[in-house]
């Protein structure tokens, strides 16, 4: 494939065979990509003109992503969506030229040593060829980004490509609790090149306990997607945490988990209105804006919601006025829960 000059770097052109990668091209539990409409509407036209728009449950981005025209403040508790936030929403300058040579690189290397990654999940959810390449190239990443070949930006955009380009092909139902025992293992690891859309607003990224983060921050609008039931994105995610991580715990089990504990959330648990109670005391916005289901009492037990409507409303109350929009949605399922007529709905909270 012929490589093109710029700036001292080689790079792959776009039309030829290195792939473009959006925010939304990775499956994540929860996900509002495609609620992305609806969501937009009922903000834009209940919280008017604005400038500051703070989403303190981020997951993947997809919500923040429809409003880069404002100023946006990002937070996950997870430090792989973090690396995430600053691939996609970050302020830092970076090469587009020096990226595309990376990725290209690591396209067409094949290593043939061990590494972490390879020892520990080889023929799990990645056979052992894409477990020596994953493990490489992440450590190459570390590599570069301490001997200041790249900037932080720079390694969390390969970083981000990295993880987009697992998540294509592991061997999964699209989370990591557990990996297909006669599942593809045969599918090859291809970097893609993230699609930047650059805003002019500085945006701030955190990655913090959102109840914590909130008495710091001032926005127009927060909007809020904490976890609806007792399923822990850190179990769910756990995999890719590690990868972004790169601290090279001990894993344990099956599934190959490192330990998450100061990763749980408390929303997953019966403490989680409670927990919410003293997340909105912190807010100080103009609107708060919840997004939540109505799976209260649909699925298994695992899967029901850990807030009712009575505690949303009443702790919601207690900042201002509140109104509910609402849009048929069919969520992600494993097939054990009971789906059927599901709502997502929008509770708008117009503060004192």
């Amino acid at each position: 494939m012929p490589l093109k000059k710029r700036n001292n770097y080689y790079f792959v052109d776009a039309a030829d065979e290195v792939k473009r990668v959006s925010i939304n091209s990775r499956r994540y539990l929860g996900n509002k990509y495609k609620l992305n409409d609806f969501i937009k509407s009922i903000i834009d036209k209940e919280c008017g003109d604005f400038k500051v728009f703070a989403d303190l449950f981020a997951g993947t981005g997809a919500v923040a992503s429809v409003f880069q025209d404002k100023q946006l403040i990002l937070n996950d508790i997870l430090y792989s969506n973090y690396v995430s936030y600053d691939c996609w929403f970050g302020n830092e300058e970076y090469s587009d030229a020096k990226l595309m040579d990376f990725i290209y690189q690591y396209n067409n290397f094949l290593p043939v040593e061990e590494n972490y990654f390879s020892k520990h999940y080889s023929d799990t959810y990645f056979n052992k060829k894409n477990c020596r390449k994953i493990g490489f190239i992440r450590e190459d990443i570390e590599r570069n980004y301490n001997q200041h070949n790249i900037n932080q930006r720079e390694r969390n955009i390969l970083i981000t490509s990295l993880l987009y380009a697992m998540d294509k092909i592991s061997n999964t139902c699209g989370h990591y609790d557990s990996y297909r025992r006669n599942g593809n293992l045969e599918k090859e690891l291809i970097l893609g090149i993230p699609v930047i859309n650059q805003t002019k607003p500085v945006n701030k990224i955190y990655n913090e306990d959102a109840t914590e983060l909130a008495a710091r921050i001032v926005a127009d609008v927060v909007y809020l997607d904490p976890p609806y039931n007792s399923r822990q994105y850190c179990d769910a995610y756990h995999l890719l945490e590690n990868v972004a991580c790169w601290k090279k715990p001990e894993v344990f089990g099956c599934a190959r988990k490192m330990d998450r504990s100061l990763l749980k959330s408390e929303y997953c648990t019966v403490n989680a209105a409670d927990t919410f109670k003293r997340l909105i005391k912190n807010i100080n916005s103009r609107y708060i804006v919840l997004s939540y289901n109505n799976m209260a009492k649909k699925g298994v037990t695992r899967s029901n919601a850990k807030m009712s409507d009575n505690d949303i409303l009443r702790i919601l109350k207690t900042q201002g006025e509140v109104e509910i929009f609402t849009q048929d949605y069919k969520v992600f399922s494993t097939g054990k829960s009971e789906t059927r007529d599901n709502t997502e709905r929008l509770f708008v909270c117009r503060c004192k």
